[in-house]
């Protein structure tokens, strides 16, 4: 039996290893990009400007639904409330068979002539994209009727809280730009500190590095579909491309195409990172799952969109970076892979131990190993640091703290996911129709304690 475990120890350690080194590397690269880009005072947030008693144009917000009678009608009042600007409209994507859905949005929007509410041809639920779609078409149709023109579209999900000053943000980078994106703040929910706080730790660092290497090196930009407008003349130009709109309803993460599909056509993306007069980051906060089924669904759906999808929609195009940046978004199945391998290690490790109390430790076997052993230790001391540093700055010591607590837990997750989603695309595969396997909101950010959700 010892034997058995010595082999498989030896082969766990090699796969593991190997990739895990190649992973530590890559984010070391993109440190010192950013550190770089820091030092030269190109990766420091902007003051946020005051927010603007009216728009260059008319700016459409979309806001898909499916089941969101929980949430909507505290979205569309936040809304309401934090962009009173005349120009501004408001559309929200219903279904004929979400009557519940429906009564919330009508409660939220009030009588404010802003809201529409439109009510897909379809029972529901299609895809997101789809619903995008039907948007986007009567968005057309409130062109046409009203005469006028809008400057662009602003999508935000059903459980989004969003910030008076980003409307004046995006109002001003729209001038030239194609594609414009905020940063995501996800909030504490205080009844699951782990699961649904990982995801803030996650976005603390990609929004505050990742997305500003991208936008330095001008690469495509994946929206997070949320906290992300499309100019007007660009949305046009991806509807004369597609065949039922500017968003493939065949895809499980239009938003994260919909930067690539800008960049093939010249336009230009920019991520804003920007500040108010509090020192308060101007992005959309949104509160994500806190249970963990619920979370290694939602990131099943972003991987099998993303890796296996992306792979097959958008290819390998652009330069080095381009492809190094889309080599980095599709690790996700990969990664599950290397993570599930390196805990069957730790397991294995444990076992020997407990068998044979003078089996040789796996780090004293062979000089190299040694030397695997001690980077991968000192790469994960740094990547814990890098973690600590980001989420302090927007959350706090307290939250810095637990964020070291959290990493086996978003690990966990991300290996549930990529089973997930490696399942999923198999069935597609197969013949399974793509759906719209949505997360359920039962809470809002602008319910929850201030400071939770101020964070």
């Amino acid at each position: 039996m010892i034997g058995a475990l010595g082999v498989a120890e030896r082969e766990l350690f090699l796969f593991a290893g190997f990739w895990l080194v190649i992973g530590s590397v890559d984010e070391l690269a993109m440190d010192a990009m950013w550190g770089w880009l820091r030092l030269r005072g190109k990766a420091k947030s902007g003051r946020a400007p005051a927010a603007p008693e009216h728009l260059s144009g008319p700016i459409a917000v979309f806001i898909p639904t499916w089941r969101e009678a929980a949430v909507i009608a505290t979205t569309i009042a936040q809304i309401r409330e934090a962009w009173p600007q005349a120009e501004l409209r408001i559309l929200v994507g219903l279904y004929p068979n979400d009557p519940a859905t429906l009564v919330s949005a009508a409660q939220g929007a009030g009588a404010d002539p802003r809201v529409r509410l439109v009510i897909h041809e379809r029972e529901g639920p299609t895809t997101k994209a789809d619903c995008l779609n039907r948007l986007y078409r009567a968005l057309e149709d409130d062109e046409a009727r009203r005469d006028v023109h809008y400057r662009a579209v602003l999508l935000q999900d059903a459980e989004d809280m969003v910030h008076p000053a980003a409307i004046g943000v995006v109002d001003r980078a729209l001038d030239g730009h194609a594609l414009v994106q905020l940063p995501v703040c996800p909030a504490h929910n205080p009844r699951s500190r782990y699961v649904s706080g990982h995801y803030a730790d996650e976005f603390a660092e990609a929004h505050a590095k990742a997305m500003v290497v991208r936008t330095a090196f001008d690469v495509a930009l994946p929206s997070a579909g949320v906290g992300c407008a499309v100019e007007r003349g660009m949305l046009e130009r991806l509807a004369r491309q597609g065949a039922e709109g500017p968003f493939d309803p065949d895809s499980l993460t239009e938003d994260y195409e919909l930067g690539f599909k800008v960049k093939a056509l010249g336009g230009r993306s920019t991520f804003v990172r920007s500040r108010d007069e509090r020192g308060r980051l101007v992005a959309t906060i949104s509160l994500f799952p806190g249970d963990i089924g619920a979370a290694a669904r939602q990131k099943a759906r972003w991987i099998h969109g993303i890796a296996f999808q992306g792979w097959d929609r958008i290819g390998w195009n652009g330069g080095w970076v381009d492809r190094w940046m889309m080599l980095r978004d599709r690790q996700g199945p990969l990664a599950a892979l290397v993570l599930a391998t390196a805990y069957a290690l730790l397991i294995v490790e444990a076992l020997l131990w407990l068998m044979d109390a003078s089996h040789a430790p796996l780090g004293s076997i062979e000089p190299y190993v040694q030397g695997v052993v001690l980077f991968l230790l000192a790469s994960l001391v740094w990547r814990a640091v890098c973690r600590v540093a980001f989420v302090r700055r927007e959350y706090g010591w307290q939250q810095a703290g637990y964020a070291l607590l959290r990493i086996p837990v978003g690990n966990v997750i991300a290996i549930m996911a990529g089973r997930r989603a490696l399942v999923a695309y198999v069935r597609t595969l197969l013949g399974a129709p793509i759906r719209w396997d949505k997360t359920a909101h039962v809470g809002h950010p602008a319910l929850l304690p201030t400071r939770a959700a101020a964070q």
